[in-house]
């Protein structure tokens, strides 16, 4: 019998390898974190909507399991100082129902660099070099404007599929100054930027599936291709 590395493993070292030269730390931390730092420290208020669009876990003690890995980053940043760069990968939940493109768990890897010259476009361009890396060379791309939160302004990346239709690969931008007022900076001197990336998706398009379930099966049919 021989053994191989799981798909999500095989994807998550080549973001590394994408990333380290850049002096990129690898961040991991508790799957049940604090209401603050799941919502608060990110610009995400009591009343604000996005509390229910996350469809949260709570405890009976208020914390949550974390429905984002964007939820690390102000334990993260309460111990270090700018200039960082920090990669967060694991799982995240969230209770909704389960379909070929959704799963109550998934795997997402975050991005956070604050500095105090950070830019908007060189976010796009390392966004789409690292795409290419992890799929292919000749994808066509596409960048259109979004909300989040916890960033001003907030981007998602698309890429083209071989049909013609487009897929969102990611979600990112330029950190929310409120953010950095959270973490103790000012933010007059420190911008940042956030990605955001669930693996799921991307596996789905490197393997030709349409089904995000197939990631967690254990069908070696899926788990030996990649």
């Amino acid at each position: 019998m021989t053994g191989h590395l799981h798909p999500l493993t095989i994807l998550t070292e080549k973001i590394y390898d994408f990333f380290r030269p850049y002096g990129f730390e690898i961040v991991t931390g508790p799957e049940i974190v604090t209401t603050e730092d799941n919502f608060d420290s990110l610009n995400i208020p009591p009343d604000h909507p996005a509390r229910k669009e996350f469809d949260t876990f709570y405890l009976k003690d208020g914390r949550t399991l974390r429905a984002h890995m964007t939820a690390l980053y102000y334990q993260a940043m309460k111990e270090r100082k700018p200039p960082v760069r920090l990669l967060f990968p694991g799982r995240c939940f969230r209770n909704e129902s389960t379909d070929s493109t959704h799963n109550m768990i998934f795997h997402q890897m975050d991005v956070l660099v604050i500095d105090e010259k950070t830019n908007l476009g060189n976010l796009i361009a390392t966004l789409q070099d690292l795409m290419k890396r992890l799929v292919g060379p000749d994808l066509e791309f596409r960048i259109r404007s979004n909300y989040f939160p916890f960033t001003e302004p907030s981007i998602e990346l698309d890429i083209k599929r071989p049909g013609g239709d487009w897929l969102e690969m990611l979600g990112a931008g330029m950190v929310n100054p409120n953010v950095i007022k959270y973490y103790g900076l000012d933010p007059e001197k420190y911008q940042g930027l956030a990605v955001g990336m669930g693996l799921e998706r991307i596996l789905n398009v490197v393997c030709g599936v349409d089904d995000i379930r197939y990631t967690l099966s254990g069908d070696y049919r899926y788990l030996g291709q990649f």
